[in-house]
């Protein structure tokens, strides 16, 4: 299991980006928010878009790349 963050910052493309806590990519504390401890990005994205609707949620190209989708 991986603990899961995503970007309060939005991307150029307007996503925000799921992170696990490992990624070179992580954001740094005060730019990230805890999602949970999960097997898979696929739960921890639907926790995303669960909890911010209105927003574009995508996984990282580099540490959840089968749920990254732009």
């Amino acid at each position: 299991m991986s603990h899961y963050y995503i970007n309060k910052n939005q991307q150029a493309n307007g996503d925000h980006e799921v992170h696990i806590d490992t990624c070179s990519y992580l954001p740094s504390e005060p730019n990230r928010i805890y999602l949970g401890n999960y097997y898979s990005c696929a739960p921890a994205v639907a926790e995303a878009k669960r909890r911010w609707p209105t927003n574009r949620i995508n996984g990282c190209f580099y540490c959840c790349r089968p749920c990254h989708t732009s």
